[in-house]
Parts: C-alpha cells; structure tokens; sequence
C-alpha cells in the first residue's frame, strides 16, 4: 500500500501548520456571545463564542488577560480579536484571544487605544514633562461642569482644607460633541491670561460614552501644552482616561483632585504650632546661654575692678622690663671681656713689641719689606722704622753705605 499513513498526532500537528499558514486566520476579530465561561487558577480564560447557528471555543491565555478591563461573564456580547489554530492534543480547532472588547462599546476603545498608543509614542505621557504642583497655590482654575454634583464637592473641600486659596471657575460642557473643544479652549485661556497657578479639570462619574471628551486628542494636547499644572479628576476611581496618562496629576475623583491640590489647613495649624513651640524653646535656650555668659562675666575680676588689671599688667611690664635689663647688661658685659680678651692677644702679635726691644724694620718706598743687601741696593731709597718714628736713608754702595738721616 503506497499511501502515506499518518499518527493522530501527526495528522492533528499538519492541520494545525495549515492553519497557522492562513494570514486571514493570523488577525481575526469575532462577534458572540459568552458561555461555558471558566476561569482558572492558572490565570487562564475558557469559554465559548456562539451566536444563533454555531459555537467556537475560544481560549486567553493569562499574559494576555492581564490587559482585561472587565469581567467577562456568560451571556455578555463581545467582540474577540486573537488567531484561529489548532490545540494538537484534541485535534479541535479554537480561537487563542489577545483581545476582549465588550460589544458596543468596542469602536471606542479601540479609538481609546490607537489615541494612547500614538500619544504615547510621540512623549505626552513622559515622567520627565510632569510639573511639579504648587505647595501652597494662590489662585486654583476648575474646568468642569458648572451644574454638576463634582464642582460642589470641590469646592467645598478647596475651602474647608484651604480657605487662602481663591477658585475661579471656568465652566465648560463635559459630554457631547462639543465637550472637548471647549475644555481644551479654557485651558488655553487659563493660560494664556495666567488665571491661576494649579488646574484641575475633570467631571463626575458616567459611562465610558459620558467621560468620552476626556479621551480626544484636543483634550490632550491641551494638557500636554499647559504652563500651568494640570490635575485630572475624571470620573471614579477605577476609570482611566486620556487625560489621566497626560496630566501632571492623576486624581481618583473630583474631591480626591481638591484633596491633592491645596494643604490641609488643620495639619498646617498643627506644624506651626509645632514650630512655635520649637522657636520658642530655641529662644529659651538662647536666653539661658546668654545669661550664663553674662554671669560668668560679671565674675571676672578685670571687669569688677578694671584698675587690678592695670596694675597687673604694669607689674608683669616691670618685671619684663628688669629682665630685659639684666639680660642686656649680662650682654655687654660678656662683649666686654671678650673684647678685652681679644685686644690682649691682638697686643701680644704686635710688631711694635719687637721695635721697643731695640729692633728696627726697613722697607722700600711702597711699603715692601727688605730682609737683604740686594734688596737695599735696588730699593735705593729705604724706610726705616722704629719705635718711636720712621726715617729715610740712600744706599751709596754694596759695601759702604753714606747715610743721609732724615726724621719722618
């Protein structure tokens, strides 16, 4: 037999590269009804899509099931976006969803998701553009509703927390088409007079339909090119909006924004108490130092009898006068023997010593000494000292010599 013979497996593993070879199977997106929905600890979604002629298993694994913004729950109409393949171990074919999107509201969120993905791409929702809020602002912009339930609340919390803090309203429509063409107008007129130092714009609680103005781009942009901060206080806590990721701040609800954007006036009484105490203990010690060192002054025997200090400086001035006396005079004295010691010795070298002996030195006209015969007969004119004077003699001859004495 020349036919190929397949193993279940392997025959469910060639169906199942069949269908992963369709494109049109890759990206698919199908509208149903849920059943047989289980949830398992595992993380995992299993139900059903089924509508009046047939019934598809559908699976969403629990990495992608963590995007899920609702609960999903048998007869619930949805649109699921994911491939269609084949599990090999049963050999059936079943949908693996990356997406749920209720029906009915899915045009919207997936308007939500291309806006927030293409602003987030392009730096609106950067950490790095937040401002900083004012700790203590002067004057607080509202744009909101002048005719909800929301602006009360603030209000009333703006001022029981912070009374200093002027609110100007800047009343706008908050659902409907031309809601978000005037939020964004009155942020841009908030800025552009710089009415304000803090802004909070938001609105009540609604359906995503109702909060829909604050997930359009004008919205956005608006926020994103504001001077002044922004907080944005859109609906209830769990929901999220397009200007909640564009804001400077996100604020759970409307009194939640008033709540963040002014100090609480109780807590703030309660620091400066705090610090009037801390200011007044510190001038208590200050005072107490400064009278110790006053007492310790007034201790001081020079300040309680100025003329004692005198007289004990003049003392310590005569006793530093004596002793530079004794060590001058102590000085002199040693100089004084040593220049007596030294004239002695310079006495005992003297030639004059040996002239009063009888000895006579003779020299020529310049000063040089002559110690022979041969020097005399050159010098011709000879100096002769003794030690009572100096005369001059002429050499006549080697041998004979006539003299002609002549004092000096």
């Amino acid at each position: 037999m020349d036919q190929q013979i397949f193993s279940v497996t392997q025959l469910n593993n060639l169906i199942k590269a069949a269908f992963d070879n369709v494109p049109a199977l890759q990206n698919v997106c199908v509208r149903g009804e849920i059943s047989n929905y289980k949830f398992y600890p595992s993380g995992h979604h299993y139900f059903s899509l089924k509508d009046a002629e047939g019934q598809l298993r559908c699976v969403m694994f629990k990495g992608n099931a963590f995007s899920l913004r609702f609960k999903p729950q048998n007869g619930m109409s949805i649109l699921a976006v994911g491939k269609v393949s084949v599990f090999p171990r049963d050999g059936a074919y079943q949908l693996y969803c990356s997406r749920l999107i209720p029906d009915g509201a899915g045009d919207l969120q997936m308007a939500f998701d291309q806006l927030k993905q293409r602003l987030l791409e392009e730096g609106l929702f950067d950490q790095a553009h937040k401002k900083a809020l004012p700790d203590y602002p002067h004057r607080i912009g509202v744009v909101t509703s002048p005719a909800g339930a929301a602006v009360h609340d603030m209000l009333r919390i703006l001022g029981k927390r912070y009374p200093l803090s002027k609110v100007i309203l800047l009343p706008v429509r908050v659902q409907g088409e031309t809601a978000a063409g005037e939020i964004a107008r009155a942020i841009e007129y908030a800025n552009r007079e710089a009415l304000c130092d803090l802004l909070i714009v938001g609105r009540g609680g609604g359906s995503v339909e109702d909060l829909w103005a604050f997930n359009e781009e004008p919205v956005a942009r608006a926020i994103y090119a504001s001077e002044i901060p922004v907080i944005s206080a859109v609906g209830h806590e769990p929901d999220v909006t397009i200007s909640d990721y564009v804001a400077d701040l996100r604020a759970a609800t409307p009194s939640n924004a008033a709540e963040l954007a002014v100090p609480d006036q109780t807590e703030l009484r309660g620091h400066l108490e705090a610090l009037q105490k801390e200011m007044a203990a510190a001038l208590k010690r200050q005072a107490q130092l400064a009278r110790s060192r006053l007492d310790a002054l007034c201790a001081c025997p020079a300040l309680r009898d100025p003329q004692s200090l005198i007289r004990e400086r003049r003392q310590n001035l005569d006793y530093t006068i004596n002793l530079l006396l004794n060590a001058q005079n102590d000085l002199i004295h040693g100089q004084r023997n040593n220049l007596t010691r030294l004239a002695a010795s310079l006495d005992a070298m003297s030639p004059l010593k040996v002239l009063m002996r009888g000895y006579a030195t003779v020299s020529d006209e310049s000063g040089k000494l002559v110690t022979g015969v041969n020097d005399a007969v050159r010098a011709n004119c000879l100096r002769i000292s003794f030690s009572d004077g100096t005369i001059r003699a002429t050499v006549e001859g080697e041998n004979y010599a006539k003299t002609q004495i002549q004092k000096l």
